[in-house]
């Protein structure tokens, strides 16, 4: 259930948690398939419950472990791990891209590496674990997976802004400063961005339900390319 062309293990092992099967397919069931299918259910309703399991426990591990920080710092902290382009680098981590379940036209403009729709899947995901497993689980799932970003200040600095930390990194290594184009689609009230960046020899591009959102995914996307070859 849980496989699809292109899944290498079943979601479950790359997750370490039990999960209801029927829950969890749901959570993999973006609106574009649900659409195709006779508006069959799909994962927004566990993406709002995930968003709040996943703000919480991330409020509650920063508020733990920084007495230093204050409330400011939180703040910017916890926006950085919950964002877009955070939750869609964690998405990556375990190949959650090649578990869903999309509709046609998605499949076929990219949507298993879009940020916005890994993003969105992985709350789902998320709040799919709540209900199954309980919140302790949820919680530990959380931490776990959003673990990498915090304990690599460059990589966490870039997820929280990236770029900025695109912009110094090419100072760094003498690259050409960072240049963004940005084209928009699909009608006004599901409007779809699509950002190009080129920095040096790099072109990278991402999408975004705002050009915000997908030139911050373009410039993170840019800036793994970057440091891979500095």
């Amino acid at each position: 259930m849980t496989e699809v062309p292109g899944g290498t293990r079943p979601l479950p092992a790359k997750l370490r948690v039990d999960i209801d099967a029927e829950l969890l397919e749901l959570a993999l069931t973006h609106r574009s398939y649900a659409y195709e299918h006779g508006g069959i259910p799909h994962n927004e309703r566990l993406e709002f419950l995930g968003d709040s399991v996943l703000g919480q426990a991330v409020t509650v591990m920063l508020f733990t472990r920084h007495p230093e920080l204050d409330e400011g710092q939180l703040a910017k902290r916890r926006a950085s791990v919950v964002s877009t382009v955070a939750l869609a680098e964690v998405a990556r981590s375990i190949e959650l891209g090649s578990h869903l379940r999309l509709g046609r036209g998605e499949e076929q403009t990219g949507g298993r590496d879009k940020d916005s729709i890994l993003a969105d899947t992985m709350e789902a995901v998320i709040g799919a674990t709540y209900l199954s497993a309980g919140p302790d689980a949820a919680t530990e799932l959380v931490l776990r997976l959003t673990e990498p970003l915090l304990e690599d200040p460059e990589r966490y600095g870039a997820a929280m802004d990236p770029k900025t930390s695109l912009q110094e990194l090419a100072a760094r290594t003498g690259a050409s400063p960072p240049h963004y184009s940005v084209v928009s689609s699909g009608p006004d009230h599901d409007r779809r961005f699509t950002a190009t960046v080129v920095v040096g020899e790099v072109s990278m591009t991402g999408q975004g339900s705002s050009k915000k959102t997908a030139e911050m995914a373009a410039a993170l996307s840019a800036w793994r390319m970057l440091s891979e070859h500095a």
